[in-house]
């Protein structure tokens, strides 16, 4: 919902006097702290309600609904703070705690710095305003001073790449447009605390790249960064930690690939605990229904030899050997490789491949193996393996069950070291 309202509030409730070089990551010194914060809804059935329970010996008319309880998180200066978790399970309420839009019901949230939060879409900007003239208010709003925003307007009017439109109402923009201009104003009013709720959903692919290497500026330059957001790759990528909120609750807390990792556990189905004490083999985190258990995963390099270093371009094979616990019809076998990054690299499975692999009764074993030529360049991955049933839902998940450095002569940069052709000529 389109109004300046809610921004005005934010930066009301948390604006302090910025420091002209915001301080590197310092452990230690806390930027935000959030110490035992709940925060409770009252849902009525029907608006009437909320007036008749005001009425003297009426009974209670709502339901009390905790969207946190007893939160506690404590993001050091220059710290990336990642928020995931399933719709509904209080990542927003969190933000808007913390940014000053929502009080909490208990608990207490303190902020050290210059604060600029980007929640809401359309939260923040009057729309019968141009651009040019919320991008003004804004920087007031947040104790600019009116030089300081003249300089910095031809980098926001540039990062935002809307045009003309900079003087035109923002009721006339598209959604893209509204964003982008909110996100380069957020940016580049020098925040020392930025507070971002899923902001690069609604951009196009370019436009969140570039957004994806602000933020790394942003880091490089010690600010810090509190934002939700459900690509989890890019969790993996920016954040220093991660939080998993589920029901309102700290679910797990601490490195963004082990958070991601319990969370995509979480999302996919209950984790099932093993019916014996049978040693199994050590993974980040595993999960599934337990009808088939995933007994070995090896790496065999081109001699037909457990490797644990590969080099660039050579032939390798990935095995995967599974136990049946239960009878299972078709089911799929699939592994993913992961970067040092914990982004997902490369991932197939026995259906994608085109497989059909049959029935199989209790007590049977099953071994697989992906051949491939491994194309990526020199750094250190993880393998993933998982068997699964026909509709998706695992039964013996591994994340990053196995490790492996590719070792590359040629030292070609990202992630794929593509065979490559060349020529020229002096012209």
């Amino acid at each position: 919902m389109r109004g300046s309202r809610p921004s005005r509030e934010i930066l009301r409730r948390a604006a302090f006097t910025a420091t002209p070089n915001p301080p590197c990551y310092s452990p230690g010194l806390a930027a935000v702290l959030v110490q035992n914060v709940s925060k409770v809804f009252r849902l009525y059935r029907r608006p009437a309600d909320r007036i008749l329970e005001l009425l003297p010996f009426r009974n209670r008319a709502h339901l009390d609904f905790w969207a946190l309880s007893n939160i506690n998180v404590t993001v050091e200066r220059g710290e990336i703070l990642g928020v995931v978790g399933p719709n509904g399970s209080g990542k927003s309420t969190l933000l808007e705690i913390v940014s000053g839009i929502l009080r909490p019901t208990s608990g207490r949230v303190a902020t050290t710095g210059r604060v600029a939060a980007l929640l809401e879409l359309g939260a923040g900007f009057n729309p019968e305003f141009t651009g040019r003239e919320n991008v003004f208010i804004n920087g007031e709003i947040m104790g600019l001073g009116r030089g300081q925003i003249e300089r910095a307007f031809p980098r926001i009017a540039a990062f935002a790449e809307i045009g003309e439109f900079i003087d035109r109402p923002v009721k006339e923009y598209s959604s893209g447009m509204y964003v982008r201009l909110a996100f380069a104003t957020a940016i580049h009013v020098d925040p020392e605390i930025l507070i971002v709720d899923e902001a690069l959903a609604v951009g196009d692919a370019m436009f969140a790249s570039r957004c994806v290497q602000k933020f790394e500026e942003l880091k490089q330059r010690g600010v810090t960064i509190l934002f939700v957001s459900h690509d989890l790759g890019l969790v993996k990528r920016l954040a220093n930690r991660a939080i998993l909120l589920v029901n309102g609750r700290i679910e797990a807390e601490g490195t963004p690939n082990d958070v991601v990792n319990r969370y995509v556990g979480l999302v996919v189905e209950r984790q099932k605990r093993p019916p014996n004490g049978e040693a199994r083999l050590a993974s980040s985190f595993r999960h599934g229904d337990g009808a088939s258990e995933i007994v070995r995963v090896e790496l065999w390099n081109a001699a037909g030899e457990p490797a644990a270093v590969v080099m660039t371009g050579e032939r390798v094979t990935a095995r995967v050997v599974t136990r049946f616990r239960q009878d299972v019809a078709d089911p799929i076998v699939g592994l993913l490789i992961r970067n040092r990054l914990g982004i997902d690299v490369f991932g197939t499975n026995t259906r994608v491949e085109r497989q059909e692999l049959g029935e199989f009764h209790a007590g049977d074993q099953l071994e697989v193996d992906f051949r491939f030529e491994c194309l990526l360049t020199q750094q250190e991955y993880t393998l993933t393996a998982a068997t699964q049933h026909g509709d998706g839902s695992s039964q013996d998940w591994l994340d990053d069950v196995l490790s492996f450095r590719v070792m590359d002569s040629k030292g070609a940069a990202g992630v794929v070291s593509l065979p490559t052709e060349l020529s020229w000529r002096k012209l």
